[in-house]
């Protein structure tokens, strides 16, 4: 049974990531009218900060995917699992917070969470709460299949005859 729940861990961060990244080609290849919200920054900076998000991605990816493949036993340890904390680390960052905000958001608390005007429409209030949660998710999924791997690598650790 623990396989299983492993690989469901890692085929859940797996499906997460590709979403991700297809979402942010989308952004870059159909940026809108104004991608920038009006910040200092110009496109080209749009544009490579999603390429950096994209190929960040992409490579998670392949991480996690790995942790479950038979073929990639024989890498070591430490070359899928310092990418997998630096993920889990960059999205629990980014998920915690998202998710307190969005307690403060549903119980009226601050209606725009913590860094929005109070006046939002609807719309954005459901955005806000989607997209928040939408990087929770991540961080559990990737969480998930970071401590599984970890788990599995190193029990094969003490007894290489698994």
């Amino acid at each position: 049974m623990p396989a299983a729940t492993d690989r469901r861990w890692a085929h859940g961060a797996l499906a997460w990531l590709i979403f991700f990244v297809v979402s942010h080609v989308i952004l870059v290849l159909f940026p809108g009218d104004d991608p920038t919200g009006g910040g200092p920054w110009d496109m080209r900076a749009y544009v490579i900060f999603n390429v950096v998000l994209i190929s960040m991605s992409a490579i998670g990816a392949v991480v996690v995917l790995a942790t479950v493949r038979p073929t990639s036993r024989h890498l070591p340890r430490w070359l899928l699992l310092a990418p997998l904390v630096c993920g889990s680390v960059l999205l629990v960052i980014r998920g915690v917070p998202g998710m307190a905000e969005n307690l403060l958001m549903v119980t009226g608390v601050r209606r725009g969470g913590v860094m929005g005007a109070a006046d939002i429409s609807a719309g954005e209030f459901w955005i806000g709460i989607a997209i928040n949660t939408y990087f929770f998710t991540g961080a559990v999924l990737l969480v998930g299949t970071t401590v599984s791997y970890s788990r599995r690598s190193a029990r094969r650790s003490a007894d290489p005859s698994r």
